[in-house]
């Protein structure tokens, strides 16, 4: 699947191999790695499957690799809507940015 800049996608990363993680955690959890999965808006063109640079919400650059395009939450609220992403987004510009002229 391509994915083109601007997209919102789900990235996956091994922060921590087994072997990297700390001594004094807990055996059963030092067996597996320390990973994290991040959804952003893809910084440039790709491919499911493709290491990728993503922008979150809050401004953050991660890079990993795409697992998932247009990602859903799994507690039942519903599939990923395109609009609300960009209302969130719009109302945080009026409440907290803008010139000071729009007040």
């Amino acid at each position: 699947m391509q994915i083109k800049k601007g997209d919102w996608v789900k990235i996956h990363r091994i922060i921590l191999t087994s072997e990297q993680r700390a001594p004094q955690v807990p055996e059963d959890t030092k067996k597996v790695p320390l990973e994290m999965w991040v959804k952003g808006f893809a910084q440039s063109d790709s491919k499911l499957g493709e290491e990728v640079t993503v922008k979150t919400i809050t401004g953050r650059l991660e890079t990993g690799k795409i697992v998932e395009f247009n990602p859903t939450y799994s507690h039942s609220f519903g599939n990923f809507v395109p609009e609300l992403l960009q209302i969130g987004i719009d109302l945080k510009d009026i409440l907290f940015g803008g010139d000071v002229d729009e007040r």
